[in-house]
């Protein structure tokens, strides 16, 4: 997905030494989101966690969408033109609807509810993303990756995965990266990271292990769910630092409550992000920008898809100011 903000921020993301969390909640941050509109005249609204500026990453990711249930005859969903990416893995996740994906690999998915699709950017990708017309509600989350500094310039890549659920105490859970409760995902990430959708029962709880080195982040689709002594509600994220090897989730509805739960170890690189691009320098950005600009072969063709390309933004002249994780209380 691209960010089509007509003016996006131009952000330099500190390395996450610590984690962090108010001193007045037992070890959960929670984040709330803003709303962006993703573009054209119906524009559809998605609701944005990742980055803000309390928190820029939880372990490699470093941006994170989440949108619908939305009707796509009301708004038209997401078309979305060929757009480029550098330096990150985008991953696309649907509770409902279809999407159509197109990309200069020669990839053409489709993106269906309970199925992976992740997109390996490195020194240049382009994609399209347009909305199907078989199912009139979207319904999902898009989320990066940061790709460390060693693998940024990776030779772009296209996986699908479709994860079988799992059942553990009252939560089915379906492993999309990395490994939770006894599932892994083959799918490659360039740093250790975990994706995983979770339902849970009414009224139901599970316990999980995790990796102590990780830190996470739970973002609540459906219902309001208590993450260890927090609860959060929908659209909202609790972020718990690394250090936690066992964790709690309580299922305060009655009815179904669905969460993604993210994690990672702590980044410690820091990166710039603007518009679709992740580097580490404002040159570096200024130099992908212009590429796309000038068509050059950085990027590759989509093809098939009925329109024009997605011109970048004007580039602001200003002094990239750091925005790093707050220091642990």
């Amino acid at each position: 997905m691209s960010n089509v903000e007509t003016e996006p921020a131009e952000l330099k993301c500190g390395a996450a030494v610590d984690g962090g969390h108010p001193a007045d909640t037992p070890g959960v941050e929670v984040l709330t989101a803003r709303e962006v509109p993703l573009g054209g005249p119906r524009a559809m609204l998605v609701r944005r966690t990742l980055p803000q500026r309390s928190r820029t990453l939880i372990g490699a990711w470093c941006f994170a969408d989440h949108y619908g249930p939305d009707d796509t005859a009301t708004t038209g969903g997401m078309t979305v033109p060929p757009h480029p990416h550098t330096g990150l893995q985008t991953v696309s996740w649907l509770f409902s609807g279809e999407i159509e994906h197109r990309d200069s690999l020669g990839s053409h998915a489709l993106i269906r509810p309970g199925e992976l699709n992740l997109m390996t950017g490195g020194y240049g990708i382009a994609h399209s993303e347009v909305s199907t017309g078989r199912v009139h509600v979207l319904h999902g989350v898009q989320l990066w990756v940061a790709l460390p500094g060693e693998h940024r310039n990776a030779p772009r890549a296209f996986e699908h995965y479709a994860p079988a659920p799992i059942r553990v105490d009252g939560a089915e859970i379906r492993v999309f990266l990395g490994s939770l409760a006894g599932s892994t995902s083959p799918v490659h990430t360039f740093t250790p990271l975990l994706g995983a959708q979770i339902v849970l029962d009414p009224r139901a709880s599970v316990t999980l292990a995790l990796d102590a080195s990780f830190e996470h982040g739970l973002l609540v689709d459906s219902g309001d769910i208590r993450m260890l002594d927090t609860l959060l509600h929908p659209t909202e994220l609790g972020y718990l630092p690394d250090g936690t090897d066992l964790m709690t989730l309580r299922n305060a509805s009655d009815s179904a409550a669905r969460a993604i739960l993210l994690g990672g170890p702590p980044f410690g690189e820091e990166i710039v992000m603007w518009w679709n691009f992740v580097g580490r320098s404002h040159e570096d950005i200024a130099r992908a920008r212009e590429d796309w600009e000038t068509s050059s072969d950085r990027f590759g063709v989509v093809r098939g898809y009925p329109g024009n390309r997605l011109p970048a933004p004007a580039l602001p002249n200003a002094t990239i100011l750091p925005r790093s994780n707050p220091p642990r209380r």
